[in-house]
């Protein structure tokens, strides 16, 4: 009789642990923390732990072609906002923890 009670808990913990491994991951993991292809993601600005310095920041910004960077603040969704001005064109930028940096007018 114990025999038959060990294998049948034998097989209910083999069992739990075939559907635990078996659940999609919570989170995307085709997106990268830090864009390197030089890609925009289309959600971008995207919420999440922001790594980059203030310093980072304004420099990637300007890198990325935009002048008369000022104003910059990490918001609480860890997005660097600032002011700034690409192609003639004024506006707020915004810098996400994946290296995305778009722009609103």
């Amino acid at each position: 009789m114990k025999k038959i009670a060990f294998g049948i808990a034998a097989a209910l913990l083999s069992t739990s642990t075939v559907f635990a491994q078996s659940e999609a991951p919570k989170t995307s993991q085709t997106t990268p923390a830090v864009s390197t292809s030089g890609e925009q993601n289309p959600g971008a600005p995207v919420a999440g732990k922001n790594s980059f310095t203030e310093a980072q920041a304004k420099s990637r910004i300007e890198e990325a072609g935009y002048t008369d960077v000022s104003g910059l603040k990490l918001d609480d969704q860890g997005i660097w906002r600032a002011m700034g001005t690409k192609d003639g064109k004024s506006g707020n930028v915004a810098l996400d923890f994946q290296g995305n940096i778009t722009m609103a007018q």
